[in-house]
């Protein structure tokens, strides 16, 4: 019986927090700051969740910072998300075969 009243509590809580901003924030926000801070935070939010993600997913770390490296210019040299992936999978694959032979 204590887990219903779990899924009623964090049912309530979610909607809380998206129906707050959208009943107390009924009129366009005039400040730029704020504006630039919203419009970033979905970014800071992925990042935040993606990057530990990242480095501990591969067998090394090594090969986790080199596809990390390789994206992120791969990334902006401007190409698309499904190229930077690739290019990330491919570095890992790579760096994960070349680092056995690489140790003594």
């Amino acid at each position: 019986m204590s887990l219903v009243w779990y899924l009623v509590v964090m049912a309530g809580v979610t909607y809380l927090i998206r129906m707050l901003p959208l009943t107390l924030l009924q009129k366009k926000i005039r400040s730029r700051w704020l504006q630039s801070f919203l419009y970033y935070v979905p970014y800071a939010c992925l990042t935040a969740m993606t990057f530990p993600a990242i480095l501990t997913a591969t067998e090394s770390p090594v090969s986790a910072a080199a596809a990390l490296v390789v994206a992120v210019a791969v990334a902006f040299a401007g190409k698309g998300l499904m190229t930077v992936a690739v290019c990330a999978s491919v570095t890992v694959f790579l760096v994960e075969r070349l680092l056995p032979l690489l140790s003594f």
